[in-house]
């Protein structure tokens, strides 16, 4: 789970970067536009994957060598 929340938050930054430097909205483009419901379905399961990556923050991490890292 961690993994696929971690690449779609990548979309949804690599969409938030074409918008803020070229103006376009690459999943809005490619799904109707931005008020289309598949457009509206991929924006909110991006931004609940979004807020499944806060929770990274708070875990503890294991390194290689055994010691968890906080």
């Amino acid at each position: 789970m961690d993994i696929t929340a971690l690449v779609l938050v990548i979309i949804g930054a690599l969409n938030w970067g074409s918008i803020g430097i070229f103006g376009v909205d690459a999943i809005g483009s490619l799904l109707g536009g931005q008020l289309s419901v598949l457009s509206r379905i991929i924006y909110t399961i991006v931004a609940v994957a979004g807020i499944w990556c806060i929770t990274l923050l708070f875990r503890d991490r294991e390194t290689s060598h055994g010691n968890i890292v906080r």
